[in-house]
């Protein structure tokens, strides 16, 4: 049980913990910071250039972090967007209404409102002075195409740029194409979050038992990250028994029970801002699995084996989504709404269908270097119990490599 009687001072909480601090159990890869912010603000530049820009107005939280480490506020961030950085295919970069950058080379300038927390029914006054800095960092850097990248931002403000005369295109596919090919220093970062994620999982599995609640689990896995310096998770997803049919149901106070399947999805922005997407299902004693839950199990272990094996560079999507493990027709009305994703510092393109959804949205090709997530979930509709499984692989020169390691239950493999 997790639940401790009385009370319980801080020092057993915190000052006595003896797991959480993954980097004094096991050696953290070699990463050379230096080296991973050069290549992505050249894989940024790189999209500049092809795509014939002179500026991309960054403000995402992921894509501020993947071009300049900037972590400041990230969640508010993504819904109430204060801080924006113009970044040049040839000039210096400007931040906005930054926080916290102790980087004096680094020039900051007023910002503008950017949503309607800041701007409320200023909105297009602000939007036109937003266009004004815009234009005249065009001048201070001598543009002269006058096209610029924007990602997700307030509609008056392409009306007031297109106004000046300058063309907007969007921003996301400069940093989301930038973000696809990962370096050897990123997937190293990537192995170390989802070797955090992994010593959370197994705190999971070890509390797990007949009256710990979900969220008790839930708050292992978050405390894991956080305690790694991690950032967050982008949902709380992990259910027991009867909640893990239909999937997509998050961590509530239900107590386990003895039988209950318990299945969860890290989903979680680990240390240096890379992701852990693993999805793992376990079966709570005492007692043994119900013939039909290892029957959903093994289901979907034979998927995500299936779908990983096809992986290799130069494989189309098209050609992935053709050849992949399809499930029998009483599990399509549930399955998971993709069986297979790219991941860096985040969900990332491309996302890849199945089959008997239709044609996927678009084609393209697996390349070296590529991080992507094979997922499985498999429940029937009115059923009790589904299971669901994900694992995290590299594609390789040779195909695959999974980077996921923690154990599939061996209790439902049997």
């Amino acid at each position: 049980m997790l639940a401790k009687t009385g009370p319980v001072h801080p020092d057993d909480l915190v000052t006595n913990d003896l797991w959480s601090d993954l980097a004094a159990q096991q050696h953290m890869p070699e990463i050379d910071r230096d080296r991973l912010g050069k290549y992505r603000m050249g894989r940024l530049h790189q999209q500049l250039d092809a795509r014939d820009l002179d500026m991309v107005l960054i403000h995402n939280p992921v894509s501020l972090r993947y071009a300049f480490d900037y972590r400041s506020y990230q969640l508010f961030q993504s819904r109430t967007p204060t801080t924006y950085a113009f970044l040049a295919a040839d000039g210096p970069t400007i931040f906005h209404a930054a926080y916290g950058i102790t980087d004096p080379s680094i020039e900051t300038r007023e910002g503008r409102a950017l949503c309607y927390f800041d701007g409320g029914e200023e909105m297009a006054d602000q939007s036109v002075a937003l266009a004004n800095d815009i234009a005249r960092y065009l001048d201070e850097i001598g543009a002269t195409r006058r096209r610029v990248g924007l990602e997700y931002i307030n509609p008056s403000v392409v009306q007031a740029l297109e106004a000046r005369g300058v063309e907007v295109v969007d921003g996301m596919n400069v940093t989301e194409q930038a973000r696809l090919i990962k370096s050897d220093d990123e997937i190293a970062c990537m192995r170390w979050a989802i070797a955090v994620a992994e010593l959370g999982i197994s705190k999971v599995e070890e509390a797990m038992a007949p009256g710990v609640t979900e969220t008790q689990l839930w708050a292992l896995l978050n405390y894991a990250n956080l305690a790694n310096d991690g950032d967050w998770h982008d949902g709380r997803m992990l259910c027991s028994g009867p909640r893990t049919n239909p999937w997509l149901q998050e961590a509530e106070m239900r107590p386990i029970e003895a039988g209950d399947l318990v299945a969860f999805d890290t989903d979680m922005v680990g240390p240096f801002g890379y992701f852990a997407d693993i999805s793992r299902t376990f079966f709570c004693g005492p007692g043994t699995p119900t013939a039909r839950q290892r029957e959903l199990y093994q289901l979907a272990a034979a998927e995500v084996e299936h779908n990983m094996a096809l992986l290799k560079p130069g494989l189309s999507f098209v050609d992935f989504q053709a050849a992949a493990y399809e499930q029998s027709e009483e599990f399509h009305e549930q399955a998971y709404p993709c069986i297979a994703h790219a991941v860096g510092m985040c969900d990332e393109y491309p996302r890849i269908d199945p089959i008997f959804r239709g044609p996927n949205r678009y084609d393209g090709t697996f390349e070296v270097g590529m991080v992507m997530c094979i997922e499985s979930y498999v429940g029937a509709v009115g059923e009790r119990d589904g299971v669901k499984l994900e694992q995290q692989v590299l594609i390789t020169n040779d195909g695959c490599e999974q980077l996921s390691i923690y154990p599939l239950d061996e209790q439902l493999m049997s």
